[in-house]
This record gives C-alpha cells, sequence and structure tokens, in this order.
C-alpha cells in the first residue's frame, strides 16, 4: 500500500463562523484505493498558499510511500531544507497530512485508530466548550457581558458541560505581551464572579488569554483571578518566552496550560522541563500529528502534566484530538465545538453527549467527511484563519473579545 493522491479542500464555515475563517482539509488516496482525511491547523500564511505549502510537503516527503511509516516521513518533513527543528508553516502541513495516514491505516485494519495507539485508556472523554452567545443574546454586547457569559455558562451545564472556557481579557495585538488595562482586569474579575455563581461548583472555570500579557500583567490578573479557583490560566504571555512563563506559573496557584501555537516535541519539551505549565494544549493539526503528541503525552506524564487537546478548527482535527485522548492514562479533557456546520460535515458521527465524548467505533477516525458539503463552501475572503490586531490595548474606552474570527452575516 502507498500513498498516491492528494486532494485539498479549503471550506469555510457559514456565519457566524465558530471555528475560524476556514479549514484546510486534505483527503489522501493509496493506489490500493483506501482514503484518508486529515485537516492542517495552520495560519501563518493564507489558504492558497498553504496549499503550495502542503502540495510540496506530500510530492517531497511523502507520496509513494507506505502509510505505515509515519516515523520516516516526520523526520523527512522535519529535516526539510537542512532544519531539522520545529516550523509551523511545515509541520501543519504535514500534520494534516498524518492524521490523514492514520485514517487510512484504521481502516485498512478494519480498527479505529485509538486501537493502533495502545487502545483504549478512556471509554469517555470529558469534553469542554466556549461560551457562545445564545440565540437571544446581542453578538456585540455578548463579549463584555458577565451576565450573558453567565447565562451561556448554565445553558452549557444544562448540556452536560462540567468545563467552560472564556475571554473577556483582550485584546490580541501584534505587539505582543502588554499590561492589562485595570478595566480589563476588573472584567475578567467580574466575568469569573458571574460565572462562579452561575454554576456554583457543577462546572469548571477556564480562563483564555492567549499571550496577550507582559509577565508582570499576567501576575497581576492571576491575583484578580485567584478568588474564583479557575481550573486553568491559558497561555498568559506570548509562548515564546518559556522562562517567563514558568515565572508567572511560579506566582499564581491557577495551573497554567499552553500548547495550542506550539509544534513538535522540540517545543513543549521546555515547557515542562522548566515548570512553564502543567496542562498542556496540542492542536493535531499543526503540533507534529498524532503520534508526536502521543510522545509529547509520555513526556507529560513523566512531569504529572495532564493533556487538554486544543480546538478552534473544524470537525476532522476534532476527531484526531478524540483518538489520541482515548489512548492516554493523563487527560484532562478536550475542547470541543458543537455547530450544525461542524456536525454535518462529519455526518454526526462523533457526538458530545451529556458533556462526554464517546469515543467512535468505526474504523480509522470513525467519521465520514461530507465532501459535497465542504466543496459547497469554499472560502472566499482574504483574511487568515485568525488575526491579531495592529492597535495597541485601548486604556481609555477598554477593550473586548470577539469571538476569535468571526464571519458575518451578509
Amino acid at each position: 500500500m502507498e500513498l498516491k493522491d492528494l486532494d485539498i479542500i479549503i471550506t469555510a464555515p457559514p456565519p457566524p463562523g465558530w471555528g475560524g475563517r476556514y479549514w484546510i482539509l486534505v483527503k489522501l488516496t493509496t493506489d490500493n484505493g483506501v482514503t484518508g482525511w486529515g485537516e492542517c491547523y495552520a495560519s501563518s500564511v493564507g489558504p492558497e498558499a498553504m496549499r503550495g505549502v502542503i502540495e510540496d510537503v506530500f510530492e517531497r516527503h511523502m507520496a509513494g510511500e507506505n502509510p505505515e511509516n509515519i516515523e520516516l516521513m516526520f523526520r523527512r518533513a522535519y529535516s526539510s531544507g537542512f532544519t531539522q527543528r520545529p516550523d509551523l508553516t511545515v509541520m501543519g502541513a504535514f500534520s494534516g497530512l498524518e492524521i490523514a495516514c492514520w485514517d487510512i491505516l484504521g481502516k485498512a485494519r478494519e480498527r479505529p485508530v485509538w486501537a493502533l495507539l495502545g487502545g483504549r485508556m478512556n471509554e469517555r472523554l470529558r469534553a469542554y466548550t466556549y461560551l457562545y452567545p445564545l440565540p437571544h443574546h446581542d453578538v456585540t454586547d455578548f463579549w463584555t457581558s458577565p451576565e450573558m457569559a453567565a447565562e451561556a455558562a448554565l445553558e452549557c451545564v444544562a448540556r452536560g458541560y462540567t468545563a467552560v472556557k472564556f475571554d473577556p481579557a483582550g485584546p490580541y495585538t501584534i505587539r505582543g505581551g502588554h499590561m492589562p488595562a485595570m478595566s480589563d482586569i476588573s472584567m475578567s474579575a467580574a466575568f469569573c464572579k458571574a460565572i462562579r455563581e452561575a454554576v456554583g461548583d457543577k462546572a469548571d472555570l477556564l480562563f483564555g488569554t492567549h499571550g496577550q500579557f507582559t509577565t508582570g500583567g499576567a501576575i497581576r490578573l492571576a491575583k484578580a483571578l485567584e478568588p474564583y479557583s479557575p481550573l486553568w490560566f491559558e497561555e498568559p504571555i506570548p509562548p515564546d518566552n518559556v522562562g517567563e512563563m514558568a515565572k508567572v506559573a511560579a506566582a499564581t496557584s491557577i495551573p497554567v496550560a499552553t500548547g495550542e501555537r506550539l509544534t513538535t516535541k522540540a517545543e513543549f519539551a521546555p515547557v515542562l522541563r522548566q515548570g512553564a505549565a502543567t496542562i498542556l494544549q496540542p492542536a493535531l493539526g499543526r503540533a507534529g500529528g498524532i503520534w508526536e503528541m502521543k510522545k509529547v503525552a509520555a513526556m507529560a506524564e513523566v512531569y504529572n502534566a495532564q493533556m487538554a487537546p486544543h480546538l478552534y478548527a473544524g470537525p476532522v482535527e476534532w476527531a484526531a484530538n478524540v483518538h489520541l485522548a482515548t489512548s492516554i492514562p493523563n487527560l484532562l479533557m478536550c475542547e470541543t465545538i458543537e455547530t450544525p456546520f461542524h456536525d454535518a460535515l462529519i455526518k454526526g458521527s462523533i457526538k458530545v453527549e451529556d458533556g462526554f465524548i464517546v469515543p467512535p467505533e468505526a474504523p480509522g477516525l470513525g467519521i465520514e467527511v461530507d465532501e459535497a458539503l465542504a466543496r459547497a463552501n469554499p472560502f472566499d475572503g482574504e483574511g487568515l484563519h485568525l488575526e491579531m490586531q495592529d492597535a495597541p490595548c485601548d486604556y481609555v474606552n477598554g477593550n473586548s473579545f470577539a469571538g476569535g474570527a468571526p464571519v458575518k452575516a451578509e
């Protein structure tokens, strides 16, 4: 069995677009007709430029290879161009292709991917979700309303979720870490207070930041949040400075989580070694793929750290997360996004039930991709999957988070 053909579909979720502006799906076919699906979570270049990178990685390192030889193909891509160091774009391309290889292998052996990764460790997986506006909420006002957030949290708890994530402490700026405005600290504390009062001890609070702050600013913010006992403080400073993140971790009682912008064990290892985080959040369509993150999970075990696979993408990456999570002992929880488009794209083949994901039993990733639906929703915009703003933190008028990169309805 050899890898023969590659197809790339760039699909755009309809408004409001939770999960990013577009998803890059890859379909591999072997010489004996077995197909596998993957998803490339790489957003540092535009989707058409990324298409060329994916094609190059496939033709250069994978075409004609047995899909079993994942380690060999990884080393080729990791070493490409005399590098042997993390490259977010190249590894983002390889990651989606690697996921598709696992889908092929599972189908060829008529077993789910988790069975090829050491078997089922977890019968069901604890899921969490971002807080998104309810149908009656004003979408603009939602991001600065502790009351609406608390109402959304209660609705999530009613659906069975035991953890909810929110991010009221914006903005995301190209300028790197900044000192938070006092109004942002106050709003963040108000969100935690309102949500904690609404859900009590029925759900954990997951505080997202996405690398906005300086070390001192992150510590100031953490001190304001500690009375509400969040389960994690996500990526409090930019992810490129592990030593400074370790200072934040040492200064707060809130566990620090990081990883959605990291790729390969070479970037996750220093996080563990330096005590920068005890919760790792790899995005499997960027981090090197399923096998590479199985290695990172084993490394995390040694440091008594847990895994919480990240998702701000489509359901194919989610499926990969589910199979990794099923096979590891140090799973904390899995991020999920429930929208009609996510569900329809994989024809409801994996679902969240009462706040938990039941691992699929079907071969491969256990999903059926609606290829026609994916092709019927092409991306025709100019923005990247996610983007940061040029403008600095607004210390006069305040700041707000707008749900990543929402798509506006026409």
